[in-house]
C-alpha cells in the first residue's frame, strides 16, 4: 500500500506565527494567554497546553491586568485593544497580517462611507472570530452574510461594499457577488479580500483526491476551514474519512488498498498526519 501526504496540507503561515511566538517565549516563561484556541486542532491545544498556553475567553480577558496576552491569528477588534491598554496588558500580537490588512481596510472603507450611507457587507461565518474583529472594524454595523441564502437581510437600496471573511471559498464569493449585483439599486462595488495561499489549496486538494483510492482528511472538529475541505475531499472521491489523529483509524477498511492519500486543514499540525502516516504504513 502506498501512503502519501497531501505536500500543500497543514498549517498557514499565519498559524505558524502564530505558534512560533507562542513556543518562543514559553522558553523563558511558565505560562502564556491565549484569547480562545490558538488553533482550531485540539492536539496542537493540549500541546501548546503542556508548555503552559492557556486559553481565555474574552470576559477572562476583560478582567485580567498586568499580565502578557497573545492575539491568535485570527485578528482581534478594536474594543480588545483598547482593554488591553486600560489594563496594563502586554500584547503579543500574533495576528495575520493578512487579516489585519483586510480590517484596516473595512475601517477606511466604513469611516469614508458614512457620509453616503454606505452599507459594508461581510461574507463570512457569523461569530468566527476573524470574523468578530473584521465586524469591530465598523462599530458593529457591518452585516456578516454566509452565503446567498442569507443575503435577504441585505439593503439593497444602499450602496453596498462587499468584503469576504480571508479563508472563505472562492466560488460562493462569487455566487454571493452575482446575486447582490442582479438586485443591487444603487452603487456596489466587490472586493476580492480571500487569502489565495488558503483558496488556491482547493484546486490542489481536488487534483490530490483524485489519484488515491482513500482518503484520510485530519482535522479538529471545530475547524470551519477543516470542514470545507473535507467536503472538497468528499466531493471528489467518496472514499474520504474524517478523523482527528491516528487513533480515529479503523484500520480494517485498509485491506487490499493500493493508495492511500492523507491531507488536512490549514489548522492541521504536520505531526499529526505523520503519526496517521506511520500508522498505515505500519500495517
Amino acid at each position: 500500500m502506498k501512503v502519501e501526504i497531501d505536500p500543500n496540507s497543514g498549517f498557514c503561515f499565519g498559524v505558524v506565527t502564530a505558534i512560533n511566538k507562542a513556543e518562543e517565549y514559553l522558553k523563558e516563561n511558565e505560562i502564556l494567554y491565549c484569547i480562545g484556541d490558538i488553533v482550531h486542532n485540539s492536539r496542537e491545544v493540549d500541546r501548546l497546553g503542556n508548555k503552559g498556553l492557556k486559553a481565555i475567553n474574552h470576559q477572562e480577558f476583560q478582567e485580567m491586568h498586568d499580565c502578557k496576552v497573545l492575539f491568535r491569528a485570527h485578528g482581534e477588534p478594536p474594543l480588545t485593544y483598547k482593554i488591553a491598554k486600560e489594563n496594563n496588558i502586554e500584547v503579543i500580537d500574533a495576528s495575520c497580517p493578512v487579516v489585519l490588512n483586510l480590517q484596516k481596510r473595512i475601517r477606511n472603507a466604513w469611516e469614508l462611507g458614512k457620509k453616503d450611507n454606505i452599507q459594508i457587507v461581510i461574507y463570512g461565518k457569523k461569530g468566527h472570530a476573524e470574523v468578530n474583529g473584521l465586524v469591530g472594524q465598523t462599530n458593529g454595523e457591518a452585516i456578516v452574510v454566509e452565503g446567498v441564502e442569507g443575503a435577504d437581510v441585505i439593503d439593497y437600496t444602499r450602496p453596498i461594499k462587499l468584503f469576504s471573511q480571508t479563508t472563505k471559498p472562492l466560488d460562493g464569493f462569487r455566487k454571493l457577488s452575482s446575486h447582490i449585483a442582479e438586485r443591487a439599486q444603487a452603487k456596489f462595488d466587490i472586493y476580492d479580500t480571500i487569502c489565495r495561499k488558503v483558496s488556491n489549496r482547493i484546486p490542489e486538494l481536488r487534483e490530490f483526491a483524485k489519484k488515491h483510492d482513500y482518503i484520510v482528511f485530519v482535522s479538529g472538529k471545530k475547524s470551519s476551514n477543516g470542514k470545507m475541505l473535507y467536503n472538497i475531499c468528499k466531493e471528489e472521491n467518496e472514499n474520504t474519512f474524517f478523523i482527528q489523529s491516528a487513533s480515529d483509524l479503523d484500520l480494517s477498511i485498509f485491506k487490499d488498498i493500493e493508495t492511500v492519500g492523507i491531507c488536512g486543514a490549514t489548522s492541521t499540525p504536520r505531526w499529526v498526519m505523520e503519526e496517521v502516516y506511520e500508522t498505515l504504513i505500519n500495517l
